[in-house]
């Protein structure tokens, strides 16, 4: 009965419904129901008549508006399936209904040729990281063909391929809308909500199994890369975002793990936290991921605009599954809408970009997309599958293998990398505040750089009551009120006077010196404050962005995470510069923080990650500026 269903669903070109095969699952889970489209994430219908219902949504990239960023608007609809039916499919039974025919591709290609993505990599990294934009960005090109095939018998026949060949999938799914048909194989859980806790789960790093398969030899040699390591920090630090956004407890990070999959090895990050908040308003909030979007999240979005050719439809949104709990609210499930085709009218779309930092080479980052294209393709059958970069243990493989992360040396590696990381984030931290500084108040202004939900989270543990302004809603009555203004980090040029950002918080910075009342600058605010005591601003020779130094921060050593594309700079051996005592670099001279009467500032992010001091050294420059 449950497989007849398919095959009535399937015949009727006016049905809505939806397959999923979660990892590690038996059954396949076919949901259909009735499509509503919606304009607003707090527009998904939940209940009826209140009473809670399951609803399916496909997110494009385009409700990243929601959060106030800019995207090209294509009009692809926040389409919702009102789930009115949800069947379990043995997968075995499955596979022998599925349909199993040719489908030919013809006119393949990219849209955009690979000397031009090339050219455009190069501008991203020399204009926008270059510049101070940012740390990382995801520019995305699409291969596109035709096939003759009816539409839906091409979606089943590819997604029957990856319920065969793919493994390590998060969701394989195929959603059938009309206009409108998806098929893929998620590796990467974007955000899940479940009785209250918070997951979600940064993937960055792609390891191509070479022919021959995965070895531990290659495998070693991926994970000894500093563009790979470097990558995986930086998404991590920007969903801890998101995370201190939505959590009390400001989220903990487990891992490093590796996904294996059939042709690619990838490796992750698990965060973990607790929030009260409607699943509507998490996913709201972690729109998107930053593998496929960038960092700051504000300011990648921005980048994207200025260099993608076109709209970017469902690619790097999420397909998010909505189901009603015990406690009467909604649990949610919203993988990431990444290793996905798109059919529509005989033709295949499949977006795929690579993550541009500052030590990308442009002609191996136009490699990257080709491999995820193939990955994509080869999975679902459309051109030759390489069976031995699959490195699969099966029935005809020459012999059992052990997954390469129960090695000892791939183990081992993996392990040592949390010694670079703050434990501020990898161990629990509850949401009991209680420090040095309860009872006293902060203003932290967010100059569009989420790192300072992260900045007040830690504050918070040290016991100040803190809110978040934005910089261009943050009123003077608000500041002075405010034991502590809290001046923080944003992307660009400090220099910049025609910003009206950087103008606000020059005038943030200015008041509060005026007025003699504690500041801390971070980062960018602090090149504002360096530049308003006469210390000379420069661009860097190369961008610190995901950078770990360690510096001296006034009489200690101190390991931080910086993300900076300009410095101040003062002549080696300089100690102090009119009413500011300097803490420098004793052979370049750069200022990586400065204090005096009631204000401190630094140049690193002591809330990220990567600043293993970070803590400890935020409580040092409080403490001053509040003495």
């Amino acid at each position: 009965m449950t497989l007849s269903r398919l095959a009535e669903l399937t015949a009727d070109s006016d049905s809505s419904f939806v397959l999923i095969a979660r990892d590690g699952a038996d059954t396949v889970e076919l949901l259909s129901g009735d499509v509503v489209d919606v304009e607003l994430l707090a527009d998904i219908p939940l209940s009826s008549d209140g009473a809670p219902r399951e609803v399916f949504a496909m997110v494009p990239y385009r409700q990243v508006r929601e959060r106030g960023f800019v995207a090209q608007d294509d009009g692809a609809p926040l389409r919702c399936i009102i789930v009115d039916e949800h069947l379990h499919l043995p997968t075995a039974e499955l596979l022998d209904e599925l349909p199993h025919v040719s489908v030919p591709l013809r006119d393949e290609g990219f849209d955009i040729a690979d000397e031009e993505y090339a050219a455009i990599v190069e501008t991203v990294i020399a204009d926008e990281i270059g510049r101070g934009e940012g740390a990382n960005f995801v520019i995305r090109r699409d291969f596109t063909a035709r096939f003759d095939v009816d539409d839906r018998t091409a979606a089943l026949t590819w997604f029957r391929a990856l319920l065969t060949h793919e493994r390590g999938a998060y969701w394989t799914f195929a959603v059938f809308t009309p206009g409108h048909i998806a098929v893929g194989a998620s590796p990467e859980a974007h955000v899940v909500a479940r009785e209250g806790v918070v997951t979600m789960n940064p993937i960055s790093g792609t390891f191509r199994h070479p022919a021959g398969g995965a070895t531990k030899e290659t495998l070693v040699d991926f994970l000894s890369s500093t563009k790979e390591t470097e990558e995986l920090f930086m998404v991590v630090d920007e969903e801890l975002k998101m995370m201190s956004a939505v959590c009390s407890d400001g989220g903990r990070i487990t891992g490093p793990h590796l996904k294996e999959m059939s042709r690619l090895t990838h490796t992750e990050y698990m965060l973990r936290g607790r929030s009260r908040l409607d699943p509507r308003d998490i996913l709201r909030e972690t729109m998107f991921a930053p593998t496929v979007t960038g960092s700051p999240m504000q300011n990648a979005c921005a980048v994207i605009r200025r260099h993608e050719q076109k709209p970017r439809g469902y690619y790097s949104g999420v397909a998010a599954l909505f189901t009603p709990n015990a406690e009467g609210g909604h649990d949610l499930d919203a993988p990431i809408l990444i290793r996905t085709v798109y059919v529509q009218d005989g033709a295949l779309s499949v977006p795929v970009g690579a993550t541009l930092v500052r030590h990308s080479d442009p002609l191996g980052e136009v490699s990257e997309t080709h491999g995820k294209a193939a990955g994509v393709l080869g999975a679902i059958g459309a051109i030759d599958r390489d069976r031995a970069a699959e490195a699969r243990t099966d029935a005809d493989a020459p012999g059992e293998r052990l997954p390469l992360a129960d090695d000892p040396t791939v183990a081992a590696l993996l392990a040592s990398r949390n010694g670079r990381l703050a434990d501020f984030w990898l161990n629990p931290q509850g949401d009991d505040f209680t420090g040095p500084f309860e009872g006293r108040t902060a203003v932290v202004v967010d100059a569009e750089d989420r790192f300072t939900t992260m900045l007040a989270h830690q504050l918070r543990h040290l016991g100040l009551d803190v809110t978040i302004a934005p910089w261009s809603d943050a009123p003077e009555e608000l500041l002075d009120a405010a034991d502590l203004v809290v001046a923080g980090p944003g992307p660009g040029d400090p220099r910049d006077e025609e910003s009206p950002r950087i103008a606000r918080m020059r005038q943030v910075v200015a008041r509060r010196l005026e007025t003699g009342r504690p500041l801390l600058a971070v980062c960018l605010s602090h090149q504002i404050l360096a530049d308003g005591l006469g210390i000379a601003l420069t661009p860097l020779d190369a961008p610190h962005q995901g950078l770990q130094k360690a510096v001296p921060v006034f009489g200690e050593d101190a390991s931080i995470g910086f993300y900076n594309t300009f410095t101040a700079r003062v002549p080696a051996g300089t100690a102090r510069v009119g009413a500011a005592e300097v803490s420098a670099d004793p052979a370049t001279g750069d200022v990586y923080a400065l204090r005096g009467e009631r204000f401190a500032s630094v140049q690193g992010h002591l809330e990220s990650i990567l600043s293993r001091d970070g803590i400890r050294t935020l409580e040092r420059l409080v403490t001053h500026a509040l003495t």
